[in-house]
Formats: C-alpha cells, structure tokens, sequence
C-alpha cells in the first residue's frame, strides 16, 4: 500500500499511525494510573476511618456516616489519662529496638560466614536454616516458653528480646546482599593482614549498609506491633507493651472504639512517617540485594 502513496500520502499516513499509537499509550498509562489510584484510596479507607473515629464520640463510631458531627480531640488526652500510654510506647520502642540491633548483628555476622567463607557443607547448612522460614511461630511457641523459663526470663525485657533475637530471613536478605559484593576487596585486605573480624566490620559492613538499613527497618516496624509473644510472657503492668496495654479498652465492662482509634493513630503514626523517609533505602536495599543469588 505504501508504494502507491504519494511522498505526502505517505507522511500524513505515519503521522497518522504515530499519533494513534500515542493516543493508545496515554489511553493505556491513564487506566493504569487509575487503577492504582483506585487500589490506594481502598487501601487507605481503614486508616482514613480510624483517624475519624478517633475523633468521634462512644456513641457515634458504629454510625454509618464516616464524619463526626462533633469533633473530639479530648480523646487522645483521654487515653493517657486512662492507661499508661507513655510507659506502654517506651517498652514497645525499647523491645523493639533491642530486637533490631541483636537480629541486625546477628544476621550480618552468619550471613558473612555462608557468603564469604568457604567451609565444608556450607550450602547445605544454609538451605536448612532457610527451611525454618516454613516453620510456623505457633510451633516453635511452647519450646520458646520452656526455654524462657528455664534462663528464668519469664515477665523479664530478656525474654521480650532473646527469643526474637535471631532469624533466618535477615541472614538470607544480608547474604544475597554481600554476595554482590566483590571478592577481590577481601583479598587485597587479607594481603594487608585483616583478620576476618576486620574485615566484616572495616569491608564488607560498610559496602553492605543499604541492606543493613532494609533489615532495621523491616525488624523494627516487625516487632513493633508484636502481639502475641508479650501476652503470653509478660503479667507485670509496667512491662507491657503498647498493644497489649491497648487491651484495657477492650473489657467485660465494654469496648471504647473510639479510645482504641486514638491510641491505634498514635501507635502507627511514627512507624508511617519512619516508613516514608526512609523508603528510598528500603527500594535501593531489595534491589541490590536481588541482583546476585
């Protein structure tokens, strides 16, 4: 068809064709887009109708209409009046802080042995200890129990920490990680006399920060919110955690919905903001660490 076409025939034809390719790219990037915009805004109801109700009155939460006819700030006040909030936020941050530095250092230092040193059945070690990922935590639950109280760990910040101190998910993300970067800087170290300490600390460490940084934030937004463990070890009221403590408006004498929203908003609200700047690393860390397997 082309060959019997004028020159302009033929230039008007391809400008045709170009603009309705175009036309199909915007069409298509313009659902994609609406899509995810519509995909958000459902994700972002329940915490959009949290943040209302915690505004709300006891008896205007379970009403249809979203926003409070009446707006009720005093309910943040209320929920530090009625319950030790502060006390309850320091051990969550407390726990979970101690969990993430021990999960970080650990994870790193066995994730240098099964990607920088070479010892006999050393991927066969490793594929078992990836095996535990399929172990279920309900399982290993009542042999974590015995064992907390027999270091006599029971309703202890010890036994908060230590059972949550190791796992094979950090060894595999730090492992991936290292294993890209190149042998030859441990070489020329061990040519100018490093020890193995050295160089994983003064090396490998440094080069493998962006992974390091993926794993505190996933370990600490993970035992953050850490439920069930602390309710079954912890009975003293000056150790729960947030979310346990956040129990006391969930009673026999009834439920205040709207004190749960308020103190939920303040539970979440700085592990969203540490989420946001610090989201770059995690993208940068799961990228580099996927790059060699």
């Amino acid at each position: 068809m082309a060959a019997s076409m004028t020159p302009e025939q033929y230039q008007e034809y391809v400008g045709r064709r170009k603009r309705a390719a175009s036309q199909r790219r915007a069409l298509g990037t313009a659902t994609r887009h609406f899509v995810l915009i519509v995909v958000g805004l459902t994700m972002l109801l329940p915490f959009t109708w949290m943040c209302l109700a915690s505004f709300k009155h006891l008896s205007e939460v379970e009403q249809v209409n979203p926003v409070p006819t009446t707006w009720h700030p005093e309910n943040y006040i209320e929920v530090f009046k009625q319950i030790r909030f502060a006390r309850y936020y320091f051990n969550s941050v407390f726990v979970a802080g101690w969990v993430t530095f021990l999960q970080t250092l650990t994870s790193a230092m066995a994730a240098y042995a099964f990607a920088r040193l070479r010892w006999p059945g050393r991927d066969t070690v490793f594929k078992l200890y990836l095996g535990t990922l399929m172990v279920p935590g309900v399982v290993t639950m009542i042999p974590n129990y015995s064992l907390v109280v027999k270091l006599h760990f029971l309703d202890t910040y010890p036994g908060l920490v230590v059972p949550a101190a190791f796992t094979a998910f950090g060894t595999f993300l730090l492992r991936q990680f290292m294993l890209t970067i190149p042998l030859a800087l441990d070489e020329a170290a061990r040519i100018d006399g490093a020890s193995h300490w050295q160089i994983f600390w003064n090396v490998v460490m440094p080069l493998a920060r962006p992974g390091i940084i993926t794993l505190v934030i996933f370990t600490f937004m993970g035992n953050y919110g850490s439920f069930f463990w602390p309710l079954v070890l912890i009975k003293s009221e000056h150790l729960r955690t947030l979310p346990i403590g956040m129990l006391f408006f969930d009673s026999s004498y009834g439920r205040q919905t709207n004190l749960i929203m308020a103190a939920s908003v303040m539970n979440i609200l700085p592990l969203i903001i540490l989420f946001i700047c610090t989201q770059r690393f995690i993208v940068k860390g799961i990228q580099l660490g996927a790059v060699k397997g």
